[in-house]
């Protein structure tokens, strides 16, 4: 929940600046470190989310704003707040990436709508056994650059063996979970809890000065081998179940969102 994870205050700040936002949102979330279970005191907050843009922009001639980005200080924290439109967003469900439907399905919640609960609803029936080829493709980047630094830092260590569990579990029981710390509770890896002990009492740049690259090189390669063992044994399906859905959904939402919430935006 999200009052387990950020502080009231915190909450109204991140609200807040989404009140600020042009178009009126589907549903905005938390992502980043602190959906994943290790925020240090100085993480700063990552917003993801569906924007529906006006109807004429997305019929019309000119180019549309597919994402809107800002990154800014406020109170003395970090916002990272990144929205999708709507259009881009369900595409990019449908191409079976694991990092929007994490998005989707995070449970620190901001802002929801009826459609965000029959979004998650349908986003259930588009998750599929090639899910995992995102969470390869995003642990060999992790281990990539954490090899590479001089000392190499937490942070990167700790993405890696996230998205590695995270993609584990989803083959094996088709259920998102993006918590390391609750993840690790099947996984029962000591490391991990040390890793993200260091993580969460220090800081963004934490260090591993005398880190044996061996040792967690091996439990790289080890939990690649289970994930490529949970792809091929999964019972998740070959193509995703609900196409049809999404675009109905699609269809409602650009004509009554159109007709009601941004007339009065």
């Amino acid at each position: 929940m999200l009052s387990d994870v950020i502080s009231e205050e915190d909450a109204a700040l991140l609200r807040g600046e989404i009140a600020r936002q042009e178009f009126p949102l589907l549903f905005a979330t938390i992502s980043g470190a602190h959906l994943y279970g290790f925020a240090s005191a100085d993480s700063d907050f990552d917003v993801r989310g569906v924007h529906v843009l006006p109807l004429r922009d997305v019929v019309g001639l000119y180019g549309t704003r597919e994402t809107i980005q800002s990154n800014r200080l406020r109170d003395g924290r970090e916002l990272d707040v990144v929205t999708h439109d709507a259009t881009k967003f369900f595409n990019l469900l449908l191409k079976k990436n694991g990092y929007v439907l994490e998005q989707l399905l995070s449970p620190l919640v901001l802002h929801t709508t009826p459609e965000h609960d029959e979004l998650k609803r349908i986003a259930r029936g588009l998750i599929t056994r090639h899910h995992s080829h995102h969470y390869f493709g995003f642990a060999h980047t992790q281990w990539k650059l954490f090899e590479k630094e001089n000392p190499p830092r937490v942070k990167p260590l700790l993405y890696l063996f996230r998205v590695l569990l995270t993609g584990i579990h989803l083959m094996r029981t088709g259920e998102v979970e993006a918590n390391l710390a609750t993840l690790n509770e099947n996984f029962n890896l000591s490391y991990i809890t040390e890793l993200i002990g260091r993580k969460q009492t220090g800081a963004e740049k934490e260090t591993l000065p005398n880190a044996d690259i061996a040792f967690y090189k091996s439990e790289y390669e080890r939990l690649c081998d289970e994930l490529q063992t949970a792809h091929e044994a999964t019972h998740l399906p070959d193509e995703p179940r609900s196409n049809g859905a999404l675009n109905d959904l699609l269809v409602r939402v650009r004509l009554g969102w159109n007709t009601n919430q941004l007339e009065s935006k």
